[in-house]
């Protein structure tokens, strides 16, 4: 894969991952608004453990088989593709179906741990995905192996399009028949089912009437499924940690909040508002970290292909301009979610209850883009192992934060140790990182970056707290939400020239489809 096609692949993914992450988190409001904080609680103690299922249930295999796709090409072996998908979609299928299996035997039980008996049905529903999500995974990582990313970003609209207009119209439907909060969130978590079933049925489409498909006549055969798929589990075990870092750490969050609260003496309702008060910041750190996710899959197989060929150079090129590019986007996008976190709480969630939370967990977001972006750095660099060791560090330190922390401080107590994970896993991989490959992060340019959305934030974040937004109406929140994101970029924008950051090219470059110039040694 070429690094122009690493960026049109960037672009395609990033306005794709954009869209269905807007969907995928902005759908959160609405529902908090029909069904209430309960029911997005019980949806957002639940999904974590679905997602972690779905990751560890494919067990990497998308990113695994994208890399060993692009291994194989530059080796020129085609004949082996063909075997490698065959593989995959095996593995793929019977660690869905097995995974299904496993959380509806013990549901009961992981109900019982997320606070109550009222997130069981929702458990039930939303692992039937498992049945379709694996398969249909791995017709995303073929085609990224190719460097085809336009079937990775449409399936990915299609899903999360079809699963958010389901999910909000039954929602809607089952608030209106006056049915219990459980019945509610257990029935609009056939979104997700039914958004993948479509999703696969493209993929499936594509596949067949792709040039891309494989007509290798070898035959396939018990040895070839041996060798392959332990190749595949090789690298995609430690792999699966890697691509499950935020829906792990919402994990333990799921377990070890309501923990927290149980010994607090909350009952099952009231662990269900709380945890809605902390998804609503959840939601909005989904779409400040967008950047960071789309970046990911195109990197990997990029990166692998140039290790492969012996071009370190440019693996630290392309690193520091990843790098470079994250910092740009996601100190204004941390900083601005921080100074507007009062307009933007009162104009989507009705209140500005849990205010304090969502400020902390927004600005971590800065610390969660970088997390991610590092994470799939290092095992494209084939340090997947090192990374998942990593990861599994800050689960168990997470986890331990969680239950004295919230227990100390509350909600904000789980906030404070989300900030504080983010910063040491990319503190650790940067470390890791460096130590593989120096490459050059302009270190100068990303405190310019640092100083302008301190200034951006400041400006449109100041006035809130010499304005009694309590009484305000949503649609006077949202104005001002509205006023200091346009504000606020373009003051950013101006600070970043001003300060030589950036220049009018790269403004031009942008709006024209390509990456800002990266140019070493710029002050």
């Amino acid at each position: 894969m070429s690094s122009s096609t690493f960026i049109k692949g960037t672009l395609i993914l990033t306005i794709a991952t954009l869209f269905s992450k807007v969907l995928g988190s902005v759908f959160r409001i609405p529902l908090q608004n029909i069904a209430g904080d309960q029911v997005l609680g019980i949806f957002s103690l639940v999904y974590p453990v679905y997602m972690v299922a779905l990751t560890l249930s494919v067990a990497g295999i998308p990113i695994a088989i994208s890399k060993i796709i692009a291994e194989e090409q530059a080796k020129r072996n085609t004949d082996s593709i063909k075997e490698i998908y065959v593989t995959a979609s095996i593995l793929a299928t019977l660690f869905g179906i097995g995974s299904f299996i496993l959380i509806y035997c013990f549901s009961e039980p992981i109900a019982n741990a997320l606070g109550g008996q009222s997130t069981r049905l929702a458990l039930i529903v939303v692992a039937a995905t498992l049945i379709i999500a694996p398969y249909m995974a791995v017709y995303r990582g073929y085609f990224q192996g190719f460097g085809d990313m336009a079937p990775t970003a449409i399936s990915q609209v299609i899903e999360q399009f079809v699963r958010v207009a389901l999910l909000l119209t039954i929602a809607f439907l089952f608030v209106k028949s006056g049915l219990p909060d459980e019945k509610v969130a257990g029935g609009l978590m056939a979104g997700s089912v039914f958004g993948a079933l479509c999703s696969f049925i493209y993929l499936r489409f594509q596949y067949v009437r792709s040039p891309l498909k494989q007509t290798s006549s070898r035959a396939y055969s018990s040895a070839s499924f041996t060798y392959w798929s332990r190749k595949i589990l090789k690298l995609s075990i430690p792999i699966a940690f890697g691509a499950i870092t935020m829906a792990l750490i919402n994990f333990v969050d799921s377990f070890t909040i309501s923990y927290s609260f149980q010994k607090m003496g909350l009952d099952e309702a009231d662990i269900n508002y709380m945890y809605g008060l902390y998804g609503r910041g959840q939601s909005l750190v989904q779409i400040a970290t967008v950047l960071a996710t789309s970046l990911v899959l195109p990197l990997i197989p990029l990166l692998t292909t140039k290790l492969k060929e012996g071009n370190k150079e440019q693996v630290s090129q392309i690193i520091g301009k990843t790098n470079w590019l994250t910092h740009l986007v996601s100190w204004p996008a941390a900083l601005g979610l921080l100074a507007l976190t009062l307009p933007i709480n009162l104009a989507l969630f009705t209140d500005i209850q849990g205010s304090w939370v969502l400020a902390v967990i927004g600005f971590s977001s800065i610390f969660t883009s970088l997390t991610v972006l590092s994470t799939g750095i290092l095992q494209g660099m084939n340090a997947a192992k090192m990374a998942a060791v990593m990861i599994l560090i800050a689960v168990i330190l997470k986890a331990v934060a969680n239950i004295y922390l919230v227990q100390a401080f509350g909600l904000l107590g789980a906030a404070f140790s989300t900030l504080a994970i983010y910063i040491i896993l990319f503190v650790l991989n940067s470390f890791a990182i460096y130590k593989k490959t120096m490459f050059t992060l302009e270190k100068t340019s990303v405190m310019k970056m640092m100083v302008a959305s301190v200034f951006m934030g400041a400006a449109i974040g100041i006035p809130t707290l010499f304005l009694d937004i309590t009484y305000w109406s949503r649609f006077q929140a949202l104005s001002y939400t509205f006023a200091g994101i346009v504000i606020g970029t373009v003051i950013y924008i101006a600070l970043l020239l001003l300060l030589n950051v950036i220049s009018q090219q790269d403004i031009k470059h942008t709006l024209s489809g390509t990456l800002p110039s990266y140019r070493k040694g710029r002050n």
